[in-house]
């Protein structure tokens, strides 16, 4: 439910709505708008039924929110959610490019590749610490020790950095090291990891789930939001299907879709989508002419020694190239990178 103020609600006014509906055992969350204030109301709606809240001070109207999910939803914020990381603003005119390993293995790689892709054009440097693998006996990560290389790599190039969590008790540790955090497609349904990491006002990359509707993957968003936490961002990295000519089926019709049914930043990840090094360039031009907010790239200096997924990782040269290629795509489509 959504309660629409008058442009003239004073802040007294405002307060006593808010103490009427933690009263009423309601959770409630402001949003400043550019032609209204609104306050979202999350909790059990039947409650409010014979309430009259249009006879408090200040309110305009109360209307219903249709969708399952209320904080993330387009009806609860009109305007786009635009996030600051470290002066990088996601979800604004401009296309944010983050990029890097998807392992992070050695200092002196992590260094150089944050280096190159820096110069490249790159705003946000991506690492894994932890990894998530599908065998046991796959590489897992350095885990702290990574995490101190993305950090150093951030301190010798400036670049926010953001990395993969897989459990609640690292949560102290990403937000000391990590700028963004990021919820793996693995995790899209931990709705502990959800939960904790909504908690704080770190801002949090979530990456759909492998097989998720986008009703699961806005209702997983919500889980974030609905603790406090609303620098959330929204990522496509491909869904499961019978094809098997590629790692998985980038669905680009999520991009507008997510947009126009949510205010949160998209993101889109070429690189897990496809798991072909080919196929990254051809993908991100698609997924910024659909409207993404930013792409999340895998780079290597060396793709062929990668610890993992090689052969989806491109090199900091044509990293480069695809930079220049969407900066033409992003003007066509009133945007910029």
């Amino acid at each position: 439910m959504i309660i629409v103020l008058k442009p003239e609600a004073t802040e007294p006014e405002i307060e006593h709505i808010m103490d009427r509906l933690q009263e009423l055992g309601l959770k409630s969350h402001i949003s400043h708008g550019q032609e209204r204030t609104i306050i979202g109301v999350i909790g059990d709606d039947r409650i409010l039924q014979n309430q009259p809240l249009t006879a408090l001070p200040g309110v305009e109207s109360v209307l219903a929110i249709l969708a399952p999910w209320k904080l993330v939803s387009r009806e609860f914020q009109k305007d786009n959610t635009v996030i600051d990381v470290g002066g990088v603003k996601i979800g604004g005119k401009k296309i944010v490019m983050m990029a890097g390993p998807c392992a992070v293995e050695r200092l002196e790689l992590t260094v150089d590749i944050a280096q190159e892709v820096k110069a490249a054009g790159g705003s946000i440097l991506r690492g894994g610490a932890y990894k998530p693998r599908s065998s046991p006996y796959s590489f897992q990560g350095l885990g702290r020790e990574g995490l101190d290389y993305l950090l150093e790599a951030k301190k010798k190039t400036g670049l926010p950095v953001i990395s993969e969590i897989l459990d609640t008790r690292d949560i102290e540790l990403f937000l000391e090291k990590a700028d963004i955090i990021q919820i793996g497609a693995r995790n899209m349904q931990n709705f502990e990891l959800l939960k904790e990491v909504g908690a704080y006002d770190k801002p949090v990359l979530l990456k759909r789930g492998m097989s998720a509707t986008i009703k699961e993957f806005l209702l997983s968003a919500e889980y974030i939001m609905s603790r406090g936490n609303r620098n959330v961002m929204l990522c496509e990295r491909g869904i499961r299907t019978f094809e098997t000519q590629y790692r998985n089926t980038l669905d680009l019709a999520a991009v507008p879709t997510l947009k126009e049914l949510s205010h949160l930043p998209v993101i889109v990840d070429p690189s897990h989508a496809t798991g072909k090094w080919n196929l990254v360039a051809p993908m991100s031009r698609a997924a910024v002419a659909a409207g993404a907010d930013g792409l999340l790239i895998e780079v290597h200096s060396n793709p062929e020694c990668a610890l993992c997924d090689g052969e989806e990782s491109i090199k900091p040269s044509k990293f480069k190239d695809l930079v220049q290629d969407l900066k033409k795509i992003a003007e066509a489509v009133g945007r910029e990178v």
